[in-house]
């Protein structure tokens, strides 16, 4: 299929928030934070009829009645798009698994993530950062997104993987295709799935005669619930999961903490004077600038908060909205580094809650620590433009930064 014949046509300017929104409009791209203000004030469940009908939770109850609602809700599609390609079995497990499948493909999941085996792998991604910085503070300036956040969960779940670190190029551009560029034009989501099966495919084949000790060997030797090996499509199926919501989520949650830095001098410099608000300080990053909106298909009428639901229709779930919502947050709109309870859903809520909260912790906790210690002194280049990813993951694609010159 062409480009030509599977490009959407563009969207037209929202001139109607409440009534006509769309995710990928640019205003929202650059700062939906507003936008989510105006809506959540009108209704707690907004709809459009763009992307062939879609609801908006924008409160933190409408937010978690959802997520929790397995039975009105699949998440057999979790990206709002244009069309809606054809469900195919095995697509992402688990996220795109509805019970009673999605507990055992969840399960399988969770040892590799558990906070012992993050501890084995904290000093590899300590290592990936300082190599990362090595490469670019003599100059005094950089892109922290091109040049470091988008790297360290690339390098590190490569080397989960076992497979080359310096193939995260691909990783990279097969990402961007799924979660940016598909939104509007389906075949660059059919290429991308294409071409990442059949990289893991053969990593898959060697590993028959070769087994490994890492994560896609594992993979391969785990049982179903019935005691059976897995089916080739069920491993393919999740390390597409762990590649795509593994790494553009982290690096876009790094990079906004380190702009949220480089903006704010006196919470970079209290966090350099008091290292040990850093667990603290990561839970906030995540609450304020929640990367991940996922989707939800409704597959039977009901109301939430009050709000009918009809079938037929994709939701928005957006836990970066609810996430901004004062009925649960006091200082919803506020960063505030030392915030003490902090019941964020950054990081799903319900069944579908990510299986690498660990990992993303580590990388995240890690990332910032050894760029404060090499780094303490940064700010936005105000020559540069940063510029955010537009759908379903936001955070910094171009963070220009300038710092001081070490040697």
């Amino acid at each position: 299929m062409s480009d030509s014949v599977s490009m959407m046509p563009e969207h037209p300017p929202v001139t109607d928030w409440v009534n006509d929104f769309d995710h990928t409009d640019p205003r929202w791209t650059e700062n939906p934070f507003p936008i989510w203000d105006e809506l959540r004030n009108e209704c707690p469940v907004v709809h459009t009829k763009r992307f062939l009908g879609c609801y908006l939770p924008t409160t933190y109850q409408a937010v978690k009645e959802i997520a929790y609602d397995t039975e009105h809700f699949s998440s057999r599609r979790v990206i709002v798009r244009d069309v809606r390609p054809e469900v195919t079995r095995n697509a992402a497990p688990p996220i795109t698994s509805d019970p009673p499948e999605h507990k055992p493909a969840k399960q399988l999941l969770l040892p590799p993530f558990t906070p012992d085996a993050m501890k084995k792998l904290e000093p590899r991604v300590r290592a990936i950062c300082n190599e990362l910085i090595d490469e670019f503070i003599a100059d005094g300036q950089c892109d922290a997104a091109a040049r470091y956040t988008k790297h360290v969960p690339v390098r590190a779940i490569a080397h989960m993987l076992g497979i080359p670190e310096k193939d995260g190029d691909l990783f990279v551009n097969w990402i961007h295709m799924i979660l940016e560029l598909s939104i509007k034009n389906e075949s660059m989501l059919m290429q991308a799935v294409q071409e990442m099966s059949a990289y893991f495919a053969g990593h898959i084949e060697y590993r028959k005669t070769h087994p490994t000790d890492d994560l896609i060997s594992t993979l391969m030797k785990a049982k179903d619930k019935d005691g059976n090996p897995l089916e080739d499509s069920q491993v393919l199926g999740s390390l597409r999961l762990l590649l795509i919501a593994g790494i553009d989520t982290t690096w876009s949650a790094i990079g906004s903490s380190l702009w949220h830095l480089a903006n704010t001098p006196a919470d970079r410099d209290r966090l350099i004077a008091e290292p040990e608000l850093m667990p603290r300080a990561i839970e906030e990053f995540l609450r304020a600038y929640s990367p991940v909106t996922m989707a939800r298909e409704v597959m039977k009428e009901t109301t939430i908060s009050g709000c009918p639901v009809k079938p037929g229709n994709m939701v928005l779930l957006s836990f970066p909205a609810a996430n901004r919502d004062p009925a649960m947050f006091p200082d919803a709109d506020k960063v505030v580094i030392d915030r003490k309870e902090n019941r964020h859903a950054a990081f799903g809520l319900g069944i579908h809650r990510c299986v690498g909260s660990n990992l993303a912790r580590m990388e995240m906790t890690v990332a910032i620590e050894e760029w404060l210690k090499r780094i303490p002194d940064f700010k936005l280049d105000p020559a540069g433009k940063v510029t955010w990813s537009e759908g379903t993951v936001r955070g910094p694609r171009q963070l220009p930064v300038l710092f001081g010159k070490k040697n």
